[in-house]
């Protein structure tokens, strides 16, 4: 997906709701100047921000991600993705390398979400927001830091953490690291 039609969503969405920049920024927890900066940029915002405007904007992150947002649908209690129509999204590690496939956006008003993430090989920033999260090592091996903690995972291994620990991963080794990660986020 172009990182434009994200801040175009974003834009369209704020638009739609009679909403203005200062009140997304503080219902979002965000400056004005920086709300302002997504919506006139061509590049998107880290995942945790998307995460704090779409919910500051009462909709789902899928709505802000896809480029048709008719592909989400309202109460619908299941939602199949085929491999075939994953997406690529843009989120906060893809500008730090991670590479993101969502494997849930046809499903509006979710607790979750799930992609399937290829691991950086360099460790750029750390990560933090709220909610949950749960990673399944698919391939290759990472180190994985929490907080102050390093961890070696290696293909078959799981964790589950607080996400609002800063957290980051990179690849070791001779191929990328990939993991299946579902995010929860407290909505409800």
């Amino acid at each position: 997906m172009d990182e434009k039609q994200i801040t175009e969503n974003i834009r369209r969405l704020r638009k739609a709701k009679n909403m203005s920049i200062d009140r997304l920024a503080n219902a979002a927890g965000l400056t004005r100047g920086y709300v302002s900066k997504i919506e006139n940029s061509h590049k998107a915002p880290p995942l945790a921000t998307l995460f704090k405007i779409a919910k500051a904007l009462g909709t789902d992150l899928p709505l802000l991600i896809i480029d048709d947002p008719t592909l989400v649908k309202q109460g619908n209690n299941l939602c199949i993705v085929r491999a075939k129509d994953r997406k690529a999204v843009v989120a906060l590690g893809t500008l730090y390398g991670y590479n993101y496939e969502s494997l849930a956006y046809g499903r509006a008003g979710k607790n979750m979400e799930a992609h399937i993430i290829e691991v950086a090989f360099d460790e750029k920033g750390m990560f933090s927001h709220e909610g949950e999260e749960f990673m399944f090592q698919l391939e290759g091996t990472q180190e994985f830091t929490y907080g102050n903690e390093k961890y070696i995972v290696e293909e078959g291994d799981s964790l589950y953490y607080d996400s609002i620990v800063p957290h980051t991963g990179r690849s070791i080794g001779t191929k990328r690291a990939k993991v299946l990660a579902v995010t929860y986020s407290y909505k409800r």
